[in-house]
């Protein structure tokens, strides 16, 4: 992977133009380096990503607009627009857009170990195993569904 490289990724899109959709939410990369991966989430109501862990990286989710409730290390937390969540490695979380408008996020975990590579797999896929499986190959491990309640 290069250095970062400088200059800016403009609002709704995503570094070198490249989205994801993973299902159903899509995603923007911001920056990609070795050392940090950032994207932007746009999470309409009812969407959301279950409760999962990263052994090898530290997470942060930087709410922009609207809000999200999180299942943090067992506990429901909600993050408003201008809070920062931040996750440490091996403690499980999810996040949920339980409101009625969308939410708007930025994420960035460090270092990026193999979140790009993720992301690029699990582009389109409408299988929620398929996902699952896939992310656990790439050191994001997924807990059983009861971790969501």
């Amino acid at each position: 992977m290069a250095a970062l490289e400088k200059g800016i990724t403009a609002n709704g899109t995503g570094y070198g133009g490249k989205t994801w959709n993973i299902l159903g939410q899509v995603y923007f990369p911001k920056a990609v380096t070795d050392s940090t991966f950032a994207f932007e989430t746009n999470s309409d109501p009812g969407q959301f990503v279950p409760v999962h862990i990263h052994p090898t990286q530290d997470e942060f989710i930087l709410v922009q607009e609207g809000e999200l409730d999180l299942k943090l290390d067992g506990q429901w937390v909600k993050a408003k627009a201008g809070d920062l969540v931040r996750m440490p490695r091996g403690i499980p979380h999810g996040y949920f857009n339980k409101s009625d408008k969308p939410c708007r996020a930025l994420f960035w975990v460090s270092p990026m170990q193999k979140l790009e590579a993720l992301f690029n797999q699990l582009h389109n896929l409408t299988d929620p195993a398929e996902v699952v499986r896939i992310s656990a190959e790439h050191e994001v491990d997924f807990l059983p569904p009861e971790a969501n309640d």
